[in-house]
């Protein structure tokens, strides 16, 4: 017989979903859920008024896919923008790494993940035909392809640069100072920026 304590239904209802998050295990889990069992009532509503208003207001951008609570967003209005340019990103995540360097000032496509067979993930399932239409309509010279550098960045970076190169637009990819395996999102500023500066045709 299990006389192990379990906890309130509410309290075990949290924590079963706070383990649904990416990088949240089940002790981290439990963690969470007794510091906001503790957590002010003033500061519990304002965190969930925060999670409501994001599944409530953001929206994709019809341009770049990239999340925002205007369409367009603020990145393709900006009149400063260099059109001629289209860097291509994995996630919304990935645009924020790219602007805190102050280097790239065209614009942005994002594809919402990677080509990944093994996860039944294939090209008709990221917004791969989007970016096709777009570059379709003229005006952009140069694609820069920012994928993560791992397998299925590397896949997907071909991927693309199979479909764009008949368009006749330059294809580069982000080169040195990003180790193979690393994930865009946690490199620092100037490595970033030394990859936009040294990338390549693919």
């Amino acid at each position: 017989m299990n006389n192990v304590p379990q906890p309130v239904q509410p309290v075990s209802n949290l924590i079963e979903e706070l383990n649904k998050l990416p990088g949240i295990g089940p002790k981290s889990a439990q963690r969470l859920t007794y510091f906001l069992v503790r957590m002010p009532e003033k500061d519990a509503r304002a965190l969930a008024e925060a999670i409501l208003a994001v599944k409530e207001k953001i929206i994709l951008c019809s341009h770049c896919y990239n999340v925002t609570d205007a369409d367009p967003c603020p990145i393709c209005q900006g009149e400063e923008r260099d059109r001629t340019k289209v860097c291509v990103v994995e996630e919304p995540l990935d645009i924020l790494a790219i602007e805190r360097t102050r280097e790239y000032k065209g614009l942005y496509h994002v594809l919402h993940g990677l080509i990944s067979p093994m996860d039944g993930i294939g090209p008709d399932s990221l917004k791969i035909r989007e970016l096709i239409q777009k570059l379709e309509n003229g005006g952009v010279a140069e694609v820069i392809v920012a994928t993560n550098p791992n397998l299925e960045g590397e896949a997907t970076a071909m991927y693309l640069q199979r479909l764009i190169a008949p368009l006749g637009i330059r294809v580069t990819r982000l080169a040195r100072g990003l180790p193979y395996g690393a994930d865009l999102e946690y490199a620092d500023e100037a490595t970033i920026t030394r990859a936009l500066q040294g990338r390549q045709e693919i």
